[in-house]
């Protein structure tokens, strides 16, 4: 089966995908190419049309350094409250090996954000048997065994 068939498969049977961070950033600003995207994606999630979707705590780190230049702390607060209670997102806590395989991941195939070597250990870790990854960022594509599905795609 070729990488776009399971793309296909996986979109059209709603497996468990990683969210990554483009999709939530876009989400929180008041402007962005991919805000629109982003809303459509948070609307099916919180109606249960995309069911199973992690969000790597890892993530609150990163809102925090996107932010702090442009919003108070208690701003950033209000974000990652509303994404803990987020209906029918599953937060993940990345554990001491995720951040191992994030290096890893960073060594073997040149990603140079830790970020997104996080997300996409995450998205190779038990906690997503699809190794599917929900985002923009073509870096994903690179990396064996992952699949990048493109929201704007959805």
């Amino acid at each position: 089966m070729l990488k776009d068939d399971i793309k296909t498969q996986k979109m059209e049977d709603k497996s468990i995908m990683v969210i990554e961070s483009d999709l939530i950033i876009a989400y929180f600003k008041k402007s962005d190419w991919l805000k629109q995207t982003a809303e459509h994606i948070f609307d099916k999630i919180e109606q249960g049309e995309l069911k199973n979707i992690i969000l790597p705590t890892e993530v609150f780190h990163e809102l925090y350094y996107v932010f702090r230049d442009y919003v108070d702390i208690s701003t950033i607060q209000k974000i990652e409250a509303y994404l803990i209670s987020f209906k029918n997102l599953k937060l993940v806590t990345v554990s001491a090996e995720t951040y191992l395989s994030a290096l890893t991941i960073m060594n073997l195939y040149n990603v140079t954000s830790i970020f997104d070597a996080i997300y996409a250990a995450v998205a190779l870790s038990p906690e997503n048997p699809d190794y599917t990854i929900l985002s923009t960022d073509r870096v994903y594509d690179k990396i064996e065994n992952l699949i990048r599905i493109d929201p704007r795609d959805i």
